[in-house]
Order: structure tokens, then sequence, then C-alpha cells
């Protein structure tokens, strides 16, 4: 994909790209929009994304927080050297200080899972415009405070679900899923076989000095600190996480949501559990699966963190079974395998933008697929807060998709299928699994509720 191209399907054609008053930085900016930005969470996945951000428009980011000094030191040091003011940023210990404190545009909550619903939920109370990333929350019933809060104080939420905004996926779903190319579609599997789960067994020991693990587990279940779990360790720990679904599910069947315009399973139901490595100090399912039952059309997830794949190429990956054809969909690559012996397969592949943006190359930890969709879900976000507009990856449809798979894991809890009632925000006739949908909180943290916020 060719610069042109970038800025014609990413929307950033609708606005100006231009240089920020006398600067001079080495590229144009896609979007010429100037906005105050906070990051709450400055792990692996915080620097990624707004470093992204730092890319495509002249932001200003003005604040850090995170509960590990290390971790904010680092992200202080990378964003001065990459933001155009090399202006380094004023740090925080505690979201609600640096909130009370600062006036932002936007905040970009990167936090673990646990803490996504009260740092957003906080952020577009102050005003700001919120880039949450996925799983949205930890349970259904912080999801709908969460949406409740930004139609509330309207506020334009985009949710890190960019395989909405990666351009080999774009093109396939205008290639074969809008012109009708896979025919009547009737099945669809979504899978991960990634070796995810830690397997390391229990090695307690005091936290780092650097670290306030109290403020860090924060509304969560108390667990002695494990380096098992920070840094970057803690999706294996349901206590802070949805496990492998909320964390890889979420994606896909988000992705298949958007391509065939569906929105809520009437029914989920689900099986498996920890069965291969029950020594481990991880308490997520290491096997999985879900069916999501859009009624005419089954979704159908299944996650292994042992074992092979069954296809090779895709080991995280969505099928989608037409009288017509399969159409293959990864982060890599995609593929038309038509049913026809007349018609040819069809390959697609990642869109690299190495030359455009060369830091992309020496980046830390930097996934160098997903960096293209994460410029230009931040586009899409940015013209959506200058139009007032919905992003792309709106809080109701992160709500959908986190909430269906948080539903998966419920389902496996009580042993049962769950009936979805979409417009009460409850299970059908269930009130063990009711009582599932809002995890308690610890002190003195207190659950936020939709009717409140």
């Amino acid at each position: 994909m060719n610069r042109r191209r970038f800025l014609q399907v990413s929307g950033a054609g609708l606005l100006a790209a231009s240089l920020w008053g006398g600067a001079a930085p080495k590229r144009r900016f896609l979007v010429d929009v100037k906005k105050r930005v906070g990051l709450i969470g400055c792990g692996w996945y915080g620097k990624s994304a707004l470093l992204r951000l730092l890319q495509v428009a002249p932001a200003e980011v003005i604040a850090l927080c995170d509960v590990d000094r290390r971790m904010l030191e680092e992200a202080a040091d990378i964003v001065a050297s990459r933001q155009l003011s090399k202006k380094r940023p004023k740090l925080y210990h505690d979201f609600r200080e640096m909130l009370r404190n600062e006036s932002f545009d936007i905040v970009q909550v990167s936090t673990p899972d646990h803490w996504h619903a009260l740092a957003m939920i906080e952020a577009v109370k102050a005003g700001a415009d919120v880039y949450v990333e996925k799983p949205i929350s930890r349970d259904v019933i912080e999801g709908q405070a969460m949406l409740a809060a930004a139609r509330k104080y309207g506020r334009v939420v985009q949710v890190g679900l960019q395989r909405r905004s990666t351009p080999h996926l774009i093109e396939a779903k205008e290639r074969f899923i809008d012109t009708g190319k896979l025919g009547k579609i009737a099945y669809v599997e979504i899978c991960c076989y990634y070796h995810m789960r830690t397997r390391r067994r229990p090695q307690p020991t005091d936290p780092p000095p650097t670290l306030d693990w109290n403020f860090w587990v924060g509304p969560a279940p108390w667990r002695p600190y494990d380096p098992a779990i920070h840094p970057r360790g803690w999706r294996s720990f349901i206590e802070y996480c949805n496990g492998i679904v909320g964390d890889m599910a979420v994606h896909m069947l988000d992705m298949v949501r958007w391509m065939l315009g569906l929105r809520w399973p009437k029914r989920i139901s689900s099986s498996g559990g920890i069965l291969v490595d029950p020594e481990s100090v991880a308490t997520i399912p290491d096997t999985q699966t879900i069916t999501f039952d859009f009624e005419n059309l089954p979704i159908v997830w299944t996650h292994r963190t042992w074992g092979t794949a069954p296809d090779p190429d895709y080991p995280w990956a969505a099928f989608i079974y037409g009288e017509k054809g399969t159409l293959k969909l990864s982060v890599y690559r995609y593929d038309f395998v038509p049913t026809s012996r007349r018609e040819k397969p069809i390959h697609g592949e990642v869109v690299y933008e190495l030359d455009q943006y060369p830091e992309d190359r020496t980046e830390k930890d930097l996934e160098k697929h997903v960096a293209p969709a994460l410029r230009r879900h931040w586009v899409n976000f940015l013209h959506a807060i200058e139009t007032r507009g919905r992003p792309v990856s709106d809080i109701e449809e992160g709500y959908i998709s986190s909430s269906c798979c948080i539903l998966g894991n419920v389902a496996l809890q009580v042993g049962r299928t769950l009936l979805w009632d979409p417009v009460q925000g409850r299970v059908v006739g269930d009130e063990e699994a009711n009582q599932l949908l809002a995890r308690p909180y610890r002190d003195p943290w207190i659950h936020p509720d939709p009717k409140k916020v």
C-alpha cells in the first residue's frame, strides 16, 4: 500500500496533512490535529500504541501514569525522544491525581484488563476522549458502565480492536464479503493455538522496590507478587484478565462481527478448562471451546496452549465458510479458497510500512505487522474526535465483543448454555450466571454502576 492509498483508505484525506507550526519533522503527518495526550499504563502495548499516534499526528504527550516506576521512567525517556517538542512528560503514580491536575484532549488507557473500567470512566468524566485497550472490561457490568459513561459525557471512545483498521483485512472484506463472492455463509471458526499460557511454577517473592503491588492489584482479588504475573505475565491469571478468550478471541470475534455485520449472539455455550497443565501457576484455561450462536450462523472459538495448529499458516485466525468458497484470515495474510475448481485461489498479505516509518524496524517489542493497523486506528479516532462521530471501534462495539467473550467464560463456569438478552443486559432465567456479570471489588475500590456513572 503506497502513501496515497493509505491516506485515501484511512480517512486522513478528510483532514489536512501538514507540518506543525514552524517545526520541521522528518515526515508530513497524516493528520494535522494537535492534541494533549495522557497515557495510563506504560507497559508493552501502552507504548506501542502511543508511539504510533506520534507517527501520524503532532500530539503532545503531557503526562504518563504507572504504578511501576521503572516502566514509567522508561516510557518518559522514549516519548521525549519521539515527540516533536522533545519535552519529557510529567509522571504520575495515581491516575486520579493525573486527571485532576492535567487537562487532556485524549487519554489512552493501556493498563491490565482489571483496571480498564475505573480509569476509562474517570477519564471521560474529566472531559477527555479515550482510546482504551481490549477487552474493554474484566466483567460485563463494567462494560455497561463504560458505555453509559461515554454516552452520558459525550466522549468519543475508540477500542483497541484494530483488526477493523488492518489494511489487508479491509481488502479481504471488500473483495470477498461485500461482493458476495463466498455465497451464503453458514459457519465460522475462530481459533488460537499459540502457547501463550505460562508454564511456570509458583515463585512468590517480594515485589521490586519500583512497583506498588497493592495499587497494581487494585480492585482485583489479592495475590502475593509473583514475577510470573508482572511484568507482562498477567494475561495468564484470570484474576486480572479474561484469559485467552479475552485476549485473542475478542479480536477474531470482533473482526468477524464487523465483516459480517453481526450484533449479539442469541446463545453462548462453552467447554474446556485446565486440562493439560494443572501444575502451572497460571489460572486461565489451557483448552476452551465456545459456540457463539447467531441463530443461523454459529461462530465457534477454540484455543489450546499445547499441541499444534491444524493449519500451520493460520495458528490465530478466522475461517469463514461459504457455499462458494472459504476465506481464511489472520494478522499476516488472507486466502480465498474457491469451491469451484474453475476458479483460482487468491492470496493477500499484511502491509508493512517500514520504508515510510523506519523507526518501526528497531523499536523494542513492536509487532511490526500491527503497526500500520494501529496508525490507521489512530487516524480514524482523530477524525471521529473532529467530527464528534463514532469511530470504527466505538465503545459499543467493544462492549459487545468483550461481553460475548466474558459470557463464554461465564458459560464455562456454570456449565450450561446462556440465553442472552441484549436489551436488559442479562442472562435469561439464570440468576447464578447473572451474579457473575459483576465481580466483587477489593476494598476500597467500588464497582462502577451503569446507572450512576
